[in-house]
């Protein structure tokens, strides 16, 4: 789960990123999703800016409690994005998330 700031809506995942088994990660392993923040011929509805993202995680049973969000940092003036925002479904390379 992906929100910027105080958003009150999340993200939809990119239906062709999903993949044929849950990504699930032992300790200590890491997984990668990407992030499309817009659309590239303009589409997209109203535009923002977003200075704070907080990344959810749950556990194998949906709806449970993953642990910590993480917190990542943004450049200073943030990330623009707009009503086409969408993210991968978490894959183990990093290469398969950023191809969508």
């Amino acid at each position: 789960m992906l929100r910027f700031d105080e958003m009150q809506w999340v993200p939809q995942p990119i239906k062709d990123s999903k993949p044929q088994a849950v990504t699930t990660l032992a300790p200590g392993e890491s997984g990668d999703a990407g992030v499309s923040l817009s659309a590239a011929d303009g589409s997209g509805e109203w535009s923002t800016t977003g200075h704070k993202p907080t990344v959810g995680f749950q556990c194998r049973t949906p709806h449970s409690d993953g642990g910590p969000s993480a917190l990542p940092a943004l450049p200073a003036k943030g990330v623009s994005y707009d009503s086409t925002l969408t993210v991968t479904y978490w894959l183990h390379d990093m290469d398969d998330a950023l191809t969508y």
